[in-house]
């Protein structure tokens, strides 16, 4: 299959968008209008703004398809209860699969055309807002017939039919606030990544308690991602002052809760706050962008099945290591946690030391060999790890740029456990 990201004029280009020359003459921000806390979806008079209400006023039809999977359905008749106290005929769907396969978001697409709503609601984790958005890209341009082949310049004119709604019901992918959509291809075992403006959700509603019911394991998971996230953000060129302030508090917040979140999952304030720091996680990539725990954990986490979270958040530290040679931005995070040092290499390793104690306090393994991969199956797979790597889209924004062969040698470093020193 063809993808959009290996073309050489978008490998050419994309990067250039990056520039500081670039960059200092226009910079854009973009969010959804957020709506946040335990009174989110109150009916109650006087618990605050009415979201639906607010969602009505784009919708002169009033008919909402809920997008959502087995897990996560179990709150669409809360949702669509409050929708339909607000006018809205719904239809609800929840066939979404983990990943997002091309042939399940073609199917969501299918059903959301026979359906014809002018509001698409995706309630659930990342895959389910991910193969949400997808389907909603083939529901508004039935023309396009190949997800992968979309270059991320060219408008899709989306809106004419629906707005979009995010009601994340876990707390890391950052998608409800992100103008991305990663997808599946199933066959290759390769992730599609999708990236345009129109992308990004008219509105994104967190509401604490619909993540509440996460175990531990997908608690640290999603919330290592939105580490991930932030940690990649502070040090892109894509970044700017906005972007790096949402990063930073992101941080701060990820630090301080997620350990009481994996340990307390009826911690409610630590849920409320893990769920904030990842939408601003998402708020701050998906302005400013990410790098190599993501191109690197993409190929990782599709070819061995590990959980993305795990597989982005494990690579923190390596790819960290790597960027250390060439920017220093790692200090502004060293600021924000208050790692001090006589000398800024001492301020790094405690950074790292950091990043590591929380795994080991989130019972995450510290290297790739900690994740069950065999080395046989690690080297039958490391030409396919490092070549995903340097195509995947996320790698055009890193601080510093890494070949083929690099990426290969930050899998071995990452396998073994070992220091990155080149």
């Amino acid at each position: 299959m063809t993808y959009w990201f290996t073309d050489a004029a978008v490998k050419d280009r994309l990067p250039l968008s990056g520039a500081s020359a670039i960059r200092g003459m226009s910079i854009s921000f973009s969010m959804p209008r957020l709506f946040m806390g335990p009174n989110a979806l109150s009916e109650v008079r006087g618990g605050g703004a009415n979201v639906f209400e607010t969602v009505g006023l784009k919708c002169a039809q009033r008919r909402a398809f809920v997008v959502t999977d087995e897990h996560a359905g179990r709150y669409a008749n809360r949702v669509c209860a409050a929708m339909q106290r607000r006018r809205f005929t719904t239809e609800v769907w929840d066939k979404a699969q983990p990943e997002a396969p091309l042939e399940n978001v073609r199917e969501c697409a299918e059903a959301m055309s026979k359906f014809g709503p002018d509001a698409i609601v995706a309630l659930g984790g990342g895959s389910v807002i991910d193969g949400a958005k997808a389907a909603w890209i083939l529901y508004e341009r039935p023309d396009i017939t190949d997800l992968a082949t979309v270059p991320p310049l060219r408008p899709f004119g989306l809106r004419e039919k629906a707005v979009f709604v995010a009601i994340p019901t876990t707390s890391g992918t950052g998608s409800d606030c992100t103008a991305v959509a990663v997808v599946s291809d199933t066959e290759a075992k390769r992730k599609i990544p999708i990236v345009n403006g129109d992308l990004l959700p008219d509105f994104a509603i967190l509401v604490p308690d619909l993540v509440s019911g996460m175990p531990p394991h997908l608690t640290a998971g999603t919330g290592l991602d939105a580490l991930a996230h932030s940690m990649d953000c502070v040090t892109s060129p894509m970044t700017n002052d906005f972007t790096d302030a949402m990063a930073l508090r992101a941080i701060q917040m990820i630090f301080k809760y997620l350990p009481r979140a994996y340990h307390d999952g009826a911690d409610h304030e630590a849920r409320l706050r893990m769920h904030i720091a990842a939408s601003m996680a998402g708020v701050a990539f998906g302005n400013g962008g990410v790098a190599l725990t993501h191109s690197m954990g993409h190929s990782l986490g599709k070819l061995f099945a590990i959980h993305h979270g795990i597989a982005v958040g494990i690579l923190i530290p390596y790819a960290f290591q790597y960027y250390s040679t060439v920017t220093d931005k790692y200090l502004d995070i060293c600021d924000a946690l208050n790692i001090r040092g006589d000398t800024d290499e001492e301020r790094f390793a405690g950074l790292i030391e950091k990043v590591r104690a929380l795994f080991t306090e989130l019972d995450v393994p510290l290297t790739l060999k900690g994740l069950g991969i065999s080395e046989k199956d690690f080297e039958d797979n490391i030409d396919k790890l490092a070549l995903y790597s340097v195509e995947d889209p996320s790698a055009f924004q890193s601080p510093r740029s890494a070949t083929q062969e690099q990426c290969e040698k930050l899998f071995r470093y990452a396998y073994e456990g070992k220091d990155v020193d080149f």
